[in-house]
């Protein structure tokens, strides 16, 4: 029998759940212990935010509200590998690498808020907005990317789905355009196991999500998404190749949803106690900090410390949300359309009456 063609997908992890290393050489990213502690400042600043983002929902103080619990290590590897002239084109939960990229809290929590001028990052203008609808801005993404290679740029455009986006059309049109003009862009799926109430083996047929990319011709890698090391070497590796010409990459991210898949969502209604039990033990916050411990870069004072300043931090941001002047109702109508049709003159019209009753 003739064979066309035999593919790999690379497995990288270097920690262990309990935060030892496995055996195999460690990445670089490994001897630069003052950088691993502020990345995992930065994850513990996301839990916090995350954890009093939730109250706020709860206390009917913000809309519905997408928790990232159990995702911090990926999501802060990936904004961490990114410079600041890169693209990013985010789904709806990614506030970890949003967070990297210097965007404030405050617009996180304004969006969920109902307040689109969230959307208006005071940091990365460059980067796309929240994007709800799933998968189209892996699109967006694909089409940053060929454009900086048109213009012989050297920038990355990075998307992030999850394990269900990465079935929609959108993800194979955008890996197939980057794999066809070996644009700079790479596609990260974030398996966390469901796509709301869909599990992970009723989503696809395939081994691995990363397997996907192999259609389109991009490089493809599966990382653990609880193992900081991991996700920065695997980001690094991609990065690197999208910079230098070498052409796009997916890169499954293994981690699990440790909350709700938002707060509208109960997800006792379709996954086991146990499995969530489980999942909390390979969680990648108690992974890193044990690492670090080990090493005697970190400990329970500091972290105490860290995490008050993280509460003062994120009140702050919580109070400057609550303290923004709520738009007028005509906002809804002015920033549609260049010149607004007639109908909708009319509405507009009728929605300032009610306003004023």
């Amino acid at each position: 029998m003739s064979i066309a063609a035999r593919f790999e997908i690379e497995y990288l992890q270097y920690l262990d759940p309990d935060g030892k290393p496995l055996g195999k050489e460690l990445p670089a990213i490994a001897k630069d212990g003052a950088r691993l502690v502020e990345l995992f400042k930065q994850m513990l600043f996301v839990r916090v935010f995350d954890t009093k983002s939730i109250a706020l929902q709860r206390t009917g103080k913000l809309g519905t509200y997408a928790a990232c619990l159990g995702h911090e290590a990926t999501h802060v590897g990936i904004g961490a590998s990114m410079q600041p002239e890169d693209v990013f084109a985010p789904s709806y939960r990614e506030y970890g690498a949003q967070f990297m990229r210097g965007v404030p809290p405050r617009n996180v929590l304004m969006y969920w808020g109902g307040d689109e001028r969230g959307n208006v990052f005071e940091g990365p203008k460059n980067d796309y907005p929240w994007c709800v609808p799933i998968s189209t801005q892996c699109l967006m993404a694909s089409g940053a990317a060929l454009s900086f290679k048109l213009r012989k740029q050297p920038r990355v455009a990075v998307a992030v789905c999850g394990d269900g986006g990465s079935s929609k059309t959108d993800f194979y049109a955008a890996l197939n355009a980057a794999g066809a003009y070996t644009s700079p862009l790479v596609l990260c799926v974030v398996n966390n196991g469901w796509a709301i109430s869909v599990p992970r083996k009723a989503q696809t047929g395939a081994q691995t999500l990363a397997q996907k990319g192999l259609a389109g011709g991009l490089h493809c890698l599966q990382v653990d998404g609880n193992d900081l090391l991991a996700v920065m070497e695997g980001m690094r590796r991609a990065m690197a190749r999208a910079r230098n010409g070498e052409g796009g990459s997916v890169i499954e991210f293994m981690t699990y949803r440790l909350h709700d898949h938002t707060t509208a969502d109960d997800a006792r209604r379709y996954r086991g106690e146990d499995e969530v039990k489980a999942a909390w033990l390979k969680e990648p916050f108690i992974r890193l900090r044990n690492y670090l411990t080990a090493h005697k870069l970190w400990d329970e004072a500091q972290e105490k410390s860290w995490a008050a300043e993280c509460a003062k931090k994120v009140d702050e941001e919580i109070n400057a949300y609550l303290n923004t002047p709520v738009q007028p109702v005509e906002a809804m109508f002015d920033y549609l359309y260049a010149e607004l049709p007639e109908e909708l003159q009319a509405q507009r019209a009728q929605a300032m009456a009610g306003e004023k009753r």
